[in-house]
């Protein structure tokens, strides 16, 4: 059985995108394709299965680049904007009358989904070509196809959101936390010796609502991670000139890139 999956990278930036809007820093005019970030998200298959984490503003723009083409389920970790505004484009993956998406969310994430988009969610707009999702709640670890899913609880700011644990039976454990300012014991003790870690490293300096660079690190450290890659990153973050500077095992990512756990 291949107990490998793949990971791509469809967004890496944080909520306002890099380059931003009306933003002269030498980021955001840089032509380095790894300093333009669009919003955070990931593409994960495994075996026959194919699933997205979040679907943002960008995320047409996103599965166009990556030729994504079927997709098996959605997760969200949480409802903020830059992670559920694109939500409607799912419909491409609905095209028939019969054809349903799995949508795995939290109590509170499905209803701010049914709030902004009612009519995929009433059952009067199933059409051939329309978005037709069946809603999950999250309430603790789940299946999708073979692959084990544990919802992570951290804290971002003052609200709560989720990342996800990934297990395949024989295979590696990797993790994805895109938004988070602390952790929870709870977190931490399932991310022990995690063989690869998506983490939120929004900057050098300290920020309120998410981790920085070096806190993301140190996290990493300390929980055992056998790979990090950065996530969700600022226009604070040059590429060239801060990546030289992390350990061996911690990396930034960068929109496109392609892992395999």
């Amino acid at each position: 059985m291949d107990t490998e999956a793949e990971i791509t990278f469809l967004g890496t930036g944080t909520s306002i995108g890099v380059p931003v809007i009306g933003c002269d820093c030498a980021v955001c005019r840089s032509g380095d394709p790894k300093n333009k970030r669009l919003r955070s998200s990931i593409h994960v298959r495994c075996g026959d299965l194919a699933l997205v984490v979040d679907t943002g503003p960008d995320f047409r723009q996103q599965c166009l680049r990556e030729e994504i083409e079927n997709l098996d389920a959605v997760l969200f970790t949480h409802a903020h904007s830059d992670h559920i505004m694109g939500f409607d484009d799912l419909r491409r993956f609905t095209v028939d009358e019969g054809d349903f998406i799995d949508v795995f969310a939290t109590h509170e994430c499905l209803a701010r989904l049914r709030a902004a988009f009612h009519y995929a969610f009433d059952g009067d707009n199933w059409y051939r070509g329309y978005l037709k999702p069946t809603p999950h709640t999250i309430d603790g670890p789940f299946a999708v196809g073979e692959l084990e899913v544990t919802p992570l609880p951290v804290r971002h700011g003052k609200v709560e959101t989720i990342g996800f644990g990934f297990e395949r039976a024989g295979g590696v454990r990797f993790a994805y936390i895109p938004d988070a300012k602390t952790v929870s014991e709870e977190t931490r003790e399932w991310l022990h010796d995690v063989d690869v870690l998506i983490l939120d490293g929004l900057q050098m300096e300290p920020h309120w609502t998410h981790l920085s660079i070096p806190e993301a690190v140190d996290l990493a450290g300390t929980v055992g991670a056998a790979s990090t890659w950065l996530t969700h990153c600022a226009c604070r973050v040059n590429y060239r000139m801060i990546e030289p500077q992390l350990p061996d095992n911690v990396r930034i990512a960068w929109d496109g890139l392609r892992i395999r756990v």
